[in-house]
């Protein structure tokens, strides 16, 4: 049992309750209550209230997270024995509320207002649910115009294609906007600037229903105004609310790398570095994946032609030191999208797609199907 006076890290959530659920509050204080139901609006939940253990069947025991106020422990004391109870206090004093947690089973003791922060992720996690975090795949170039922006878009395509739920990162503020290269600039929806002072957590939901929707997928990109720091709490905020919906998050990055990009990079599961097949932009490549590598410990390269006499995807590799993914293949009639043309990878059988489709589906395996 742990005692929560700040905020930490929460546990794995328990069995069962990785889908969503109401928690249930039971306690009497008025003026707890108000703070209970403050946190819970906060994590964007809805919970059950009740002065004692809820009498109809499942009551007690379905709830995916239960905040028993530290007044109404006696009138618990007697309820099944379960996962996911807290009991909740503010007398950081009292000895005496360790006692009451035994004996009503609870995980944790928390105290607030000090524990707030704690208790709101935890709310969160239960109103949202809680599954497998989404594989997310960063692309770099390692040159300027190597083509990472054509792949992540044409990733993130092909994988909202086959059905998983997808989002577009573009973490490159000084790029063209990846909106813009799938035809999206003027679609409805929110842009990074509007996430410039998120701290703390970040809902996933309400980030997926606020961005842009372009073929089938979400984008979160850059609008046309002026350049717009992001602090780097903002950018670990929103790309952990991405990563918790599931599916895959592609993210597109840029060559520089600053604490908002190293907050990325320490999240992504893999990356792919997009090397042409040159001797001027392997060098370049070199010195982005020294640096890269310093956050990301899985980063692969994929070797775009045509080739420079003398090399071929597999020597890039060698001189690079990185794993292949493969060629990146060239799609003839790929053109910036204005006049109809279709974004990267929206030809299925176009051997973009091909290459994305077989590259999801051996990181999907790798991942474990997630």
């Amino acid at each position: 049992m742990d005692i929560v006076t700040g905020a930490v890290t929460h546990d794995p959530p328990p069995a069962g309750e990785d889908r969503p659920g109401k928690p249930l509050i039971v306690t009497e204080d008025a003026e707890l209550l108000d703070d209970l139901l403050r946190l819970c609006a906060a994590a964007g939940a809805t919970p059950e209230v009740h002065h004692s253990v809820p009498q109809q069947r499942g009551g007690w025991e379905a709830a995916p997270l239960v905040l028993v106020g530290d007044d109404a422990a006696r009138k618990v004391r007697g309820a099944a024995r379960r996962r996911g109870v807290v009991l909740v206090g503010r007398d950081q004093d009292d000895s005496g509320v360790w006692q009451r947690a035994v004996e009503i089973g609870a995980d944790h003791v928390l105290m607030l207002p000090d524990g707030e922060q704690w208790l709101v992720d935890r709310i969160a996690d239960v109103a949202e649910g809680v599954g497998w975090p989404a594989l997310t795949v960063g692309v770099i170039g390692g040159r300027g115009g190597a083509g990472a922006s054509t792949l992540a878009c044409a990733l993130a395509v092909t994988s909202a294609r086959e059905g998983l739920r997808t989002l577009l990162v573009d973490a490159d503020p000084l790029g063209g906007g990846l909106d813009v290269l799938l035809g999206g600039e003027s679609a409805e929806g929110l842009r990074w600037p509007a996430f410039a002072a998120s701290r703390g957590r970040v809902g996933g939901g309400a980030l997926e229903e606020s961005l842009p929707s372009l073929h089938a997928l979400r984008v979160l990109s850059w609008d046309r105004g002026d350049c717009v720091s992001i602090a780097p709490q903002a950018v670990r905020a929103v790309l952990a609310a991405a990563r918790r919906r599931g599916g895959t998050v592609v993210v597109d990055l840029p060559r520089r790398i600053d604490d908002g990009v190293s907050e990325v990079l320490a999240q992504l599961d893999l990356g792919l570095l997009v090397v042409p097949a040159e001797l001027r932009a392997v060098a370049a490549g070199g010195r982005v994946a020294s640096a890269v590598g310093m956050v990301l410990r899985d980063l692969r390269v994929a070797v775009r032609g045509p080739y420079a006499p003398g090399l071929d995807d597999c020597e890039v590799a060698r001189l690079l030191g990185l794993p292949l993914v493969g060629e990146v293949p060239v799609e003839p009639g790929l053109l910036h999208p204005d006049g109809g043309k279709a974004p990267p990878g929206a030809t299925a059988r176009g051997p973009l797609a091909r290459f994305c489709k077989e590259f999801w589906e051996r990181a999907l395996t790798e991942a474990g199907g997630s």
